[in-house]
């Protein structure tokens, strides 16, 4: 009997002087720095802008775009609006305004001058450096008559 009460005094000590070299070795050791995760850039992509060409006082046809875009991933979670909206807002703008866009006269297109052009003004009117990249997946012209109704 005085063999097993010595027995679980000896557990008890074991256990207790486990548990407090455990807890003194973590508390002098440095914490690590949390260095957060990185998510990186996130690809979004938009639907199909469809833009009127207007010239002669008809409609001749139809720009259809399909873009990309790449933002924070972290700042994007984080805005109250989503900047979809407001690239395709530009992007129509940009092109249906455009007098140097002319299909009856085929010519090199400024795609660069246009896509630096709509991010720097989505940029700005949404107060911050969230867009980062514009990617054009598909830019064409659909004439009127290829056009079913």
């Amino acid at each position: 009997m005085i063999k097993n009460v010595i027995a679980g005094f000896w557990v008890c000590a074991v256990t207790l002087g486990s548990c407090y070299a455990a807890i003194t070795w973590t508390v002098g050791k440095p914490q690590t720095e949390d260095k957060g995760t990185y998510e990186g850039l996130q690809y979004k992509k938009l639907p199909p802008v469809n833009i009127p060409i207007i010239a002669e006082n008809a409609v001749q046809g139809y720009v259809i775009a399909n873009l990309v875009f790449t933002a924070d991933a972290k700042t994007l979670r984080e805005i109250s609006v989503p900047p979809e909206a407001f690239i395709q807002d530009e992007v129509f703008r940009h092109v249906y305004a455009d007098d140097t866009l002319d299909f009856r006269k085929l010519s090199r297109y400024n795609v660069n001058g246009m896509i630096g052009s709509v991010r720097e003004k989505v940029n700005k009117r949404l107060g911050a450096e969230i867009v980062k990249e514009i990617l054009i997946e598909n830019f064409n012209f659909v004439d009127k008559s290829a056009v079913r109704s």
